[in-house]
């Protein structure tokens, strides 16, 4: 049982970063940014390719300085080019595609079993001090931890007080004296930049790249949000903000029981919509559970 919780603990911790990511364009900035899977990829493949170079430190700085081109690329489509939120994001996943299979060489594949990433680095810090096999939940756990402390006292600032007023009345920024334009291209980019790093971190804690490695992330990280915000109800965004890194802990504790119990590979994509679908349907059915309690009651009579 606990090597299971610790499994879900390190991923969960992992993909908490695109839930977070999410949190900031879809929460705050109320832009639905689909180019998630693609970004989540990228910072993948580009992590993977420098640290396969030999530099596992650099590939984290160069995974979230490209999530940071996609993110201003995909703002640069809806703001300048009048291209709808959703549609740039599709239209930047696809195009992400092409380039993710050419930064790794024209492979859907790179191993990296015999390369040094950081938590291989980490590993031999730990081995003397009688840590070993906890490196992965050390650095998910730091990286969460300094990723939700950034966003936190990011959001507190002119610039995320700003981004916060244009996902909630883009006019009324406007009617301050504030550019919406420049506030969506930062928004997206940070967002960006974390779902990249996410994406890094995870390749090089399984040691392995697919093309398809992002695929499915967005619901992964949506699911997460929601779950989240049904058990944190704060309106106060470091409650919410801890409430997407318990979201994403749960959503992976459920997919890693479900793992246990021998379920097919090809279903675990059903399992994340339902999870998607209990998470979203949930508190609405729990709004309505009272005057259902009472019609039951009348019939009954």
């Amino acid at each position: 049982m606990l090597p299971l919780f610790q499994t879900a603990l390190e991923l969960g911790l992992i993909s908490s970063l695109t839930v977070l990511a999410l949190f900031l364009s879809y929460s705050m900035l109320n832009v639905c940014d689909l180019s998630t899977d693609g970004c989540f990829t990228l910072g993948a493949a580009v992590g993977a390719v420098v640290a396969i170079s030999g530099h596992p430190y650099l590939s984290v700085i160069a995974a979230m300085v490209a999530g940071v081109a996609s993110g201003f690329i995909t703002a640069f489509l809806q703001t300048r080019m009048g291209v709808d939120s959703l549609l740039a994001g599709i239209i930047m996943n696809t195009a992400l595609y092409s380039v993710n299979i050419g930064i790794m060489g024209g492979s859907s594949l790179l191993n990296m079993n015999r390369t040094d990433t950081i938590f291989t680095k980490l590993s031999d810090l730990l081995s003397g001090i009688n840590l070993t096999g906890f490196e992965k939940l050390v650095i998910s756990g730091v990286a969460a931890v300094i990723v939700a402390a950034f966003l936190y006292l990011f959001l507190k600032t002119k610039i995320g007080l700003a981004i916060r007023a244009t996902g909630n009345n883009p006019d009324m920024v406007r009617s301050s004296s504030v550019n919406p334009v420049m506030t969506t291209i930062v928004g997206l980019c940070v967002s960006n930049a974390f779902t990249a790093l996410s994406g890094c971190l995870l390749a090089q804690s399984q040691k392995s790249v697919n093309i398809d490695i992002g695929s499915g992330m967005v619901t992964v990280a949506l699911a997460s949000l929601l779950i989240g915000s049904t058990f944190i109800r704060s309106r106060r965004i470091g409650f919410r903000i801890i409430g997407t890194v318990l979201g994403a802990f749960i959503f992976r504790l459920v997919y890693t029981i479900a793992l246990r119990f021998n379920m097919p590979a090809y279903m675990l994509k059903l399992v994340s919509s339902v999870i998607v679908i209990i998470a979203i349907s949930g508190p609405y059915l729990k709004s309505r559970y009272p005057e259902f309690a009472r019609r039951l009651e009348k019939k009954r009579c």
